[in-house]
């Protein structure tokens, strides 16, 4: 069974983007691939905002959602992280468009046997609070609210910058 839903929203100078995948179970077993991602992007990434701290406010955030709702506490996974990490630094470079292209790939990295996975990208610019305004926006899409109830245990959280100001955020779930 595979099932994938595609949100796009644009509410000002925030832009959001969703997509579910559902697999029964996965057939086959996967050979992470090293990243494309230049130590020059990264720098240029790292160098405007503290994306580390981004990343945690997203995950406390998230978390801090699913407690009102009486879902358990999603768990980081590095290797989920390093997917995350690497999409938004590729979104944030110009090397991949803004979206899911590679949703599957980057899912199929982290090595991990998942019964379903999803994902929820935005990105935005000139906000006080980047990661508040990223997790407002999909706390009041239908299609991101539903990756973030969803029935996942593990996330990972990736967050880059570019010399323009804008601020690309993944969130990857997986159900293991």
């Amino acid at each position: 069974m595979k099932r994938t839903n595609k949100y796009h929203i644009t509410l000002g100078t925030l832009f959001l983007t969703s997509v579910i995948l559902g697999i029964s179970t996965p057939s086959q077993s996967y050979t992470a691939k090293g990243s494309h991602t230049s130590s020059r992007d990264r720098q240029i990434a790292q160098s405007t905002i503290n994306t580390a701290a981004l990343e945690d406010s997203v995950f406390q955030q998230i978390n801090s959602y699913r407690a009102t709702q009486n879902l358990p506490a999603l768990l980081r996974n590095s290797a989920i992280n390093t997917q995350a990490r690497t999409h938004s630094q590729n979104m944030a470079s110009g090397k991949v468009q803004f979206g899911h292209d590679g949703f599957v790939q980057r899912v199929q990295a982290t090595r991990l046997l998942y019964i379903s996975a999803a994902e929820n990208v935005a990105y935005n610019r000139g906000y006080q609070d980047p990661a508040k305004q990223a997790v407002e926006g999909w706390l009041k899409s239908p299609g991101h609210l539903n990756n973030i109830k969803g029935q996942y245990n593990l996330t990972g959280i990736g967050v880059a910058s570019n010399s323009k100001g804008e601020i690309y955020f993944t969130q990857i779930f997986i159900r293991v």
